[in-house]
This record gives structure tokens, C-alpha cells and sequence, in this order.
């Protein structure tokens, strides 16, 4: 077995994957269900609906707000019962729709049935009635990023795309959810490849699992053979070695095709590249042949002090404090909430955050795990230098941003941190470079476009 991996950093994490071979349970409705109007990358939605109006489950509940945009649709059918903020993912109250569940009455048109449909049967399916059906379904990157799908399908005049390439490597601590997926909808999920293959006319596709994952690089590869093996279709399963942040785009890129994606604005298919989860493949599936809008998802809920640790399949707009009911309840002792795994989630104050179309994991740390070490001085070590895998020099980076110096923060190519967290990981002195670098990105990003916008 040819095993790959990236090539510059990277960490190895202790895996803690508690949820593994634990099926996925279908999550009870929400008694109020919160769609936050920025579950994507881009301008936010807009609210198509207003209080007291009447829903079903699949219902369009908020339009794109712009070309970088995504339409919300409701998981739920009852009534509107008001327009307000809500504290979503990312920690900030944000506009929402609350939508009151009354019964699970679900939109006309949408096939509930299991029957798995082949592209083969549907010659109506065109690459822009591919395209045309993704972006109607409001799908976008399902792995946290929440890039609209489409615009990923339609790349710009100066690249050429050569390969998509899903990313099934779920290299986070405790998540599970995209290998439960894997496991228990192998057809869907090549469907849904083929799909965005030919939605961005290519004829190469490749499968990157890590090797931590044998079961599910087995399945796949047995399903490529049977779906793939007469086809004019090249698809490949691609074992990949345990290593974070293995499942970040341009390290996913640099293993499977050995190609190295340039620094921003430069993206994967500058290379040639489309790189889309493989929880984005199933919901294409959905959304093509079932005429199903995104509107839930897989998600783990782990804890080692949680009392029965699980896999879901949950209606987007849910609680996470549903779902930490329905495994047992929070943890007596010190414990920290975090929306996604301990590597790059973000820490919540509130259980009654919703679910969201990024939400892979509802994470909950407790003990030593949830507290942080008093940070010490810099000892020079260069550990964190080594195990970044954007060549960046994060010490230096964090530094800058504490001393605000934007100009020079700038020019140390800041803009490339991927916020995977392996410096602060790696650190001796328990450093919160990670933190400070966060900040002077979000910052030198805000000047970046306030110059381009001046210059309009």
C-alpha cells in the first residue's frame, strides 16, 4: 500500500476517537429550532419569511445575499415565531430565524425514499443543471470552511480544474461523523463524487482516508471498483498517513497529487485541484437526485466524561443542548463546550448554540483537557516553526500581532495561516500563538480589503 501524506509540518495529536463504531442515530426535533443567517463564507441570507408565517421542512426561509451567498432552508415545519440574534458557532450573536416545530411536515418534491439513483439514469443532468442544483440547495463545504459549493464547480478563466479530489480524512481529535458517513453510505457518496466531477467536467477523482480508517478504505475502494471500474471515470482511494492537519485543503493537495498550492489569493484548483468534503459529496447526492436541500448533517457529540458519546443525523437549527441531553448530559466537573474538535474548535458559552451546516462536532472537554497552562516566556525552541505546515514562522507571527505592527505582520505572509493550532500545540511554554495569530489575521485581512476597496 503506497501511503502519502504532505509534506512540510504537521503534528500527531492523541486521536481519542470515542465515537468510531458507534452507528449514527437519527436526533429527536427541536422544540424551537435557530438558523443563524451567516452558515457560510460570504454575504449573509436574507430572510425570505417573517413572523407568524407558516413552514415546512424544506422550506426556503432565507435567499442568498449575494454572488459569495447561500439560501438557508427551514429542517423544521411549524411557525415563524420572530426574527432576532442568536449566538451561533462562532461565538458572536448573529441575525436568526426561530422557526416554533409543530408536527414534520415536509415540502412536495423532496424523495424520502432510500432507492439510490445513478447519474447514468438521468441524462437531464448537465453540468450546469449540476451546478444549477447545488447552489439551489444552499450546499456548501461541509467540513467547517462552509464555502459555496457551486462557485468551487465554476472555477475562474485562469485556472483550469484537472481533478476533484473529496477529502475523507478526518483528521481532528474525536470526530467521527464523516467516517460514520462513509460507512454507512458508500453509494451516495461516490454518487455525489461522479456528480461533482461532472458538474466541474473532469474525468479524475481521488478519495484521501488516513490510515487510522482501514474499514472505510476498504469499503470505498471495493464500491470504486464496482461504480467506477467500466466507466470513463479515473477514481482512486487514496491512503493517506496519520498526520494533522492532514484534511486542511493544500496539505490534501500536496499528498494525493503532489502539488503545492501558492500562497493567497492562489487556491487548490490554481493547481489544478477541487477539494470538497466528503459530507459535501453526499449532500450534492441529496440535493441533485433527491431534490433535498441542505438542511441536516452528521455530527458528532464526544466528551471522555460524557456519558454515552454518539454519532447524529440532526436537523440544522437544532440546540446543541439537544444533543448533549441525548447523551447523557453535561459532565458534572470543569468542563469547556467547544463547536468542532479540540484542534480548531471554538469554545461556547452557551449550550443552546444550533447546529449549523459546519457543525462536524459538538466537542466537550473536561479535566486537564479543558484548561489551559500558564504560559511561560519563548524559549526559541522553534518547535512551533517545525510543525507548521504553511512554512510560516508563527512565533514571529504572533509576536508581531501582539505589537500590532500590521505592515510587517503583512509581510510575513500572515494571510497563509490556516489556524490548524499545531504551533500552539507543539509549544513548551504553553504559548497562546494560535490566539494572538487569529487576531492579527482578522485584522490584516480587514485592511487588506479596505485597500482593495479604496482603490474601486
Amino acid at each position: 500500500m503506497n501511503i502519502r501524506t504532505f509534506r512540510i509540518g504537521g503534528i500527531h495529536p492523541e486521536e481519542n476517537k470515542l465515537t468510531h463504531e458507534v452507528d449514527t442515530q437519527v436526533a429527536a426535533l427541536p422544540r424551537q429550532a435557530i438558523f443563524p443567517l451567516s452558515q457560510h463564507i460570504g454575504a449573509p441570507a436574507k430572510p425570505v419569511v417573517q413572523k407568524g408565517d407558516k413552514v415546512k421542512v424544506g422550506t426556503l426561509i432565507a435567499e442568498a445575499g449575494g454572488f459569495v451567498s447561500a439560501p438557508i432552508f427551514s429542517s423544521v415545519s411549524g411557525t415563524v415565531a420572530k426574527i432576532d440574534t442568536a449566538i451561533d458557532a462562532t461565538g458572536y450573536r448573529k441575525p436568526a430565524i426561530f422557526i416554533n416545530v409543530e408536527g414534520d411536515e415536509w415540502e412536495e418534491g423532496i424523495d424520502r425514499s432510500t432507492k439510490l439513483e445513478l447519474v447514468k439514469d438521468h441524462p437531464e443532468l448537465t453540468p450546469d443543471e449540476i451546478v444549477k442544483r447545488v447552489k439551489d440547495a444552499g450546499i456548501v463545504g461541509m467540513g467547517g470552511a462552509c464555502f459555496p459549493t457551486f462557485i468551487k464547480l465554476t472555477p475562474p478563466p485562469t485556472a483550469t480544474a484537472e481533478c476533484v479530489i473529496i477529502n475523507a480524512v478526518e483528521c481532528e481529535p474525536y470526530i467521527t461523523a464523516d467516517y460514520r458517513l462513509m460507512m454507512e453510505h458508500p453509494d451516495e457518496i461516490l454518487v455525489g463524487l461522479e456528480l461533482l466531477m461532472k458538474g466541474a467536467k473532469v474525468t479524475t477523482g481521488y478519495i484521501g482516508i488516513e490510515t487510522n480508517k482501514p474499514k472505510a478504505i476498504a469499503l470505498l475502494t471495493q464500491k470504486c471498483a464496482e461504480a467506477f471500474g467500466t466507466s470513463h471515470y479515473h477514481v482512486e482511494v487514496v491512503p493517506l498517513a496519520q498526520r494533522y492537519p492532514q484534511g486542511g485543503e493544500k496539505q490534501l493537495v500536496d499528498a494525493v497529487i503532489r502539488r503545492q498550492v501558492p500562497a493567497p489569493p492562489a487556491i487548490p484548483v490554481s493547481v489544478g485541484a477541487i477539494v470538497q468534503n466528503v459530507g459535501t459529496a453526499y449532500a450534492v447526492y441529496e440535493a441533485v437526485m433527491k431534490q433535498k436541500p441542505l438542511f441536516e448533517r452528521y455530527t458528532t457529540v464526544t466528551g471522555k466524561h460524557l456519558k454515552n458519546p454518539g454519532n447524529f443525523l440532526v436537523r440544522m437549527g437544532t440546540p446543541m443542548q439537544d444533543l448533549i441531553s441525548a447523551c447523557g448530559g453535561m459532565p458534572e466537573d470543569d468542563s469547556k463546550l467547544l463547536a468542532g474538535g479540540p484542534m480548531m474548535g471554538k469554545a461556547l458559552t452557551s449550550t443552546e448554540v444550533p447546529i449549523c451546516k459546519g457543525t462536524n462536532s459538538v466537542t466537550i472537554l473536561s479535566g486537564d483537557d479543558a484548561r489551559r497552562k500558564e504560559p511561560q516566556p519563548c524559549i526559541r525552541c522553534a518547535k512551533c516553526v517545525g510543525a507548521c505546515p504553511m512554512g510560516l514562522e508563527p512565533y514571529l507571527l504572533a509576536r508581531l500581532s501582539e505589537m500590532k505592527n500590521w505592515e510587517r505582520t503583512e509581510k510575513e505572509d500572515i494571510t497563509s495561516c490556516i489556524e490548524c493550532g499545531s504551533c500552539q500545540f507543539t509549544c513548551p511554554a504553553h504559548r497562546p500563538l494560535l490566539d494572538n495569530i487569529r487576531q492579527g489575521k482578522t485584522t490584516v485581512m480587514g485592511i487588506i480589503r479596505s485597500r482593495a476597496a479604496a482603490k474601486k
